[in-house]
């Protein structure tokens, strides 16, 4: 995950975190050419849930320093976020909005973050 000997200063530092940051800004733009109907429905949910990992993310290491615990539980709220953007991307590609192609790539940097959250807040326990 991070190189050891690394000294992570903020949330941003984290692999994790830069993954889920490039993923959600792809996500953002693609949602952007959704039908207008969608725009606040489907396309904000999907937007919304991806960049909710960040936002976990972020507000759980700056509390880190009083509460493992309370970053874990940040870290399992990221993979709730995580969860919940699988599901809208299933319902983008159902609705024709996205690609084969976007639907592959896009469940498989999901399914990693995810991976990548259970290592993170199995490191703090």
């Amino acid at each position: 995950m991070e190189k050891p000997g690394s000294y992570i200063k903020r949330a941003r530092d984290l692999e994790v975190y830069k993954r889920a940051y490039a993923i959600s800004l792809e996500v953002h733009r693609a949602t952007l050419a959704f039908p207008k109907m969608e725009q606040y429905a489907l396309a904000d949910q999907l937007r919304r849930s991806s960049k909710g990992i960040c936002a976990n993310l972020a507000e759980g290491f700056a509390k880190q320093t009083h509460s493992k615990p309370e970053f874990a539980r940040f870290i399992s709220m990221a993979m709730g976020s995580c969860s919940e953007v699988d599901t809208w991307i299933s319902y983008a590609f159902d609705l024709g909005y996205i690609t084969q192609a976007q639907l592959v790539e896009w469940l498989q940097s999901y399914a990693h973050i995810y991976g990548m959250l259970v290592n993170l807040r199995e490191k703090l326990r």
